[in-house]
């Protein structure tokens, strides 16, 4: 197998034709032409069909290793397979310490529909899988950064007959690939680190399997949640750079935890690429790079407030991944934690700045 630099690089990509460039431009299209005899043929009608959304697609499929298929957002990609899945009478089992409106969603839409919920910790232990229709797994999990061993609860879950699928937005393909550690589905947010630019939204699943295939392929073409071809089109561009950001990001989250690791006045620090924290080992066996994100405490909503606004290089924001160090405090958005609670995501910025950066900014908060 090639390189991750090379993969991404040349992914998705047509073959080389003179006078052709490198990555076709998006095709912007509702209606294309029919033959007058046969009807539709590759390309009918812009909802399912679109060149520029498959070549993406495509692409992305090289890197998780499955079929893919692209969405509006990583909770239309979400939405799509808990409720193409999911029937009047299921349980799902979702992570307690996941994306907070994944909960939200199961607490409200799924539960009038008829479907329970249970909730389990990232880091374990589960409960059983018995008369489990399907556990959605997030690893690292957004915002404490847990990981869990997704080749054993792979099993454990199959052994009682439930479909697994793993939020991969965190890791991105290039820090795993959960279809090969066991999971039915992949799904996750392309607006984070694979795109990385901050400035579209995406989702997309990834499959072996057929049947899950279609059934996402008719929920999107019956329900209309598609990215437009020139979301797509930047998306693909964007791709090409993935491996040189995520290993700045990466680099620079090392960094940042080695500086926040030496500070009385941080607690609770996470990134399960430190040797001394919860989730290294188990990372370490099925990651092949950890993200660029930390997490810890300030003690209280104030502090971070100070901090934030006492920083030059990390601008206050929601999401991950991009360019930019970015900061949140995820408390004011849902989620379960302190008040003092910050995720911090590491862009590309030079280390040293960065750390010089976030030393004034602590100090002076």
């Amino acid at each position: 197998m090639t390189g991750d630099g090379t993969r991404v690089v040349h992914a998705g990509l047509p073959a080389p034709v003179p006078g052709r460039p490198f990555l076709p431009g998006p095709v912007f299209a509702a209606p294309y032409h029919l033959d007058p005899v046969e009807g539709p043929g590759e390309d009918g009608y812009g909802r399912p069909d679109n060149p520029t959304r498959r070549s993406l697609e495509a692409a992305i499929g090289e890197l998780e290793g499955g079929a893919v298929r692209a969405f509006a957002s990583g909770q239309a990609a979400i939405t799509a397979l808990l409720l193409s899945v999911l029937r009047p009478g299921d349980t799902v089992m979702l992570p307690a310490d996941g994306y907070f409106t994944v909960r939200a969603f199961a607490e409200g839409t799924l539960r009038e529909l008829g479907v329970d919920t249970v909730l389990a910790p990232t880091a374990g232990p589960y409960p059983s899988f018995e008369g489990v229709r399907l556990v959605l797994l997030e690893t690292p999990a957004n915002p404490g950064l847990d990981v869990c061993d997704l080749r054993a609860v792979s099993v454990a879950a199959h052994a009682a007959g439930t479909l697994v699928a793993v939020d991969n937005t965190t890791a991105t393909p290039l820090g795993q690939r959960p279809l090969e550690l066991g999971a039915d589905v992949v799904v996750a947010s392309g607006t984070k680190a694979l795109t990385g630019h901050s400035d579209l939204l995406l989702g997309y699943l990834a499959t072996r399997d057929d049947e899950l295939l279609a059934r996402a392929t008719t929920w999107r073409a019956q329900t209309g949640g598609i990215p437009g071809a020139f979301d797509c089109w930047l998306a693909h561009r964007s791709l090409a750079t993935l491996d040189l950001r995520l290993a700045r990001q990466s680099a620079n989250a090392a960094a940042v935890a080695g500086l926040l690791a030496g500070r009385a006045d941080v607690t609770g620090l996470r990134w399960p690429g430190l040797a001394t924290d919860a989730s290294y080992a188990i990372a370490r066996e099925q990651m092949r790079r950890v993200p660029g994100i930390v997490s810890f405490d300030l003690g209280s909503a104030e502090r971070v407030a100070r901090f934030l606004a006492a920083s030059a290089l990390v601008f206050a924001a929601t999401s991950f991944g991009g360019l930019h160090t970015t900061a949140d405090r995820r408390a004011q958005w849902g989620d379960d934690t302190a008040p003092g609670f910050v995720r911090l995501s590491c862009g590309i910025e030079d280390a040293a700045d960065l750390l010089a950066d976030l030393t004034a900014a602590l100090d002076e908060a």
